[in-house]
């Protein structure tokens, strides 16, 4: 099972995901990880991360991913739940602190994506959606959004379920109830 769950900044997008991942690792056993791609760089980032893993909880192992994620998750146990928070702050590391290309970059998340569908490991993954503003001017940001959304649109077109949160709230976008016989069944809210 694979979850794409998206929001603006301070949304309560990783709430809602690890709400999913609660959810998730409860019906189906197995550990609980979590993929930080987070880098603490400065205060700021050191108060936030200190407050996601206070909210967080116990109960999950920490892996810390930048730029490997398929790395990370061959650490990871099939039939277990990981969350990756956040795909916004890979995708910035991707492109800026030697990750690779583009390209490789949408091949790594697809080899993310194989991976767990072919190891039976339910994928929550969050990401910030950036593009509800107006166009930025210069070049360089239109190019990471665009490949961001590149990303974004791959993930919810491969995901079984798309939620994005507003207001703390998770609102479902996309639900396919995954039987053995039938493949998949996708239902709208």
């Amino acid at each position: 099972m694979i979850a794409f769950v998206s929001g603006g900044a301070r949304s309560g997008k990783s709430r809602c995901a690890e709400g999913l991942a609660h959810e998730w690792q409860a019906a189906r056993g197995g550990e609980r990880v979590y993929l930080a791609t987070a880098r603490a760089a400065d205060a700021e980032m050191d108060a936030r991360i200190a407050r996601h893993r206070r909210e967080r909880g116990d109960g999950w192992r920490t892996l810390e991913a930048p730029p490997a994620l398929d790395a990370a998750l061959a650490e990871v146990g099939g039939r277990d739940t990981v969350l990756l928070d956040c795909l916004t702050l890979w995708a910035s590391q991707w492109l800026y602190a030697g990750g690779g290309s583009e390209a490789e970059g949408e091949a790594m998340l697809a080899r993310v994506i194989e991976t767990a569908r072919a190891r039976d490991i339910a994928l929550v993954v969050v990401s910030n959606d950036l593009n509800e503003d107006l166009p930025p001017s210069d070049g360089e940001t239109r190019r990471y959004l665009a490949f961001l959304q590149r990303l974004h649109i791959r993930l919810a077109r491969e995901a079984d379920r798309v939620q994005e949160a507003v207001a703390g709230l998770p609102l479902e976008w996309k639900a396919i109830d995954r039987e053995p016989d039938d493949g998949g069944r996708e239902t709208t809210p």
